[in-house]
């Protein structure tokens, strides 16, 4: 049987959601934290809603009745330069 990849970034399988919801973390923000899901370079763009239809269809619940994860943009955009040190300070 092949892996089912949700999350390619924190590499975390369509398995490894169904394990941990037969753990107890039903609720995404507690699988989010487990398993790391929509932590990595593409902050949850592709994994997100699979996961959330996953635990939706192993819950019995709607996609609506589950809450989603709030996104946290930088409050002042900065350029990765500024990150490296490469832009001179003012």
């Amino acid at each position: 049987m092949s892996k089912k990849i949700v999350c390619r970034c924190e590499d975390v399988t369509e398995e490894d959601i169904l394990k941990a919801i037969d753990e107890g973390y039903t609720d995404f923000e507690e699988l989010r934290k487990k398993l790391r899901i929509g932590m990595g370079t593409c902050q949850g763009r592709t994994c997100i809603m699979l996961a959330l239809r996953i635990l939706a269809r192993k819950t019995g619940k709607s996609i609506e009745e589950i809450e989603k994860p709030s996104f946290r943009p930088p409050v002042v955009p900065i350029t990765l330069g500024s990150l490296a040190g490469e832009e001179d300070e003012d």
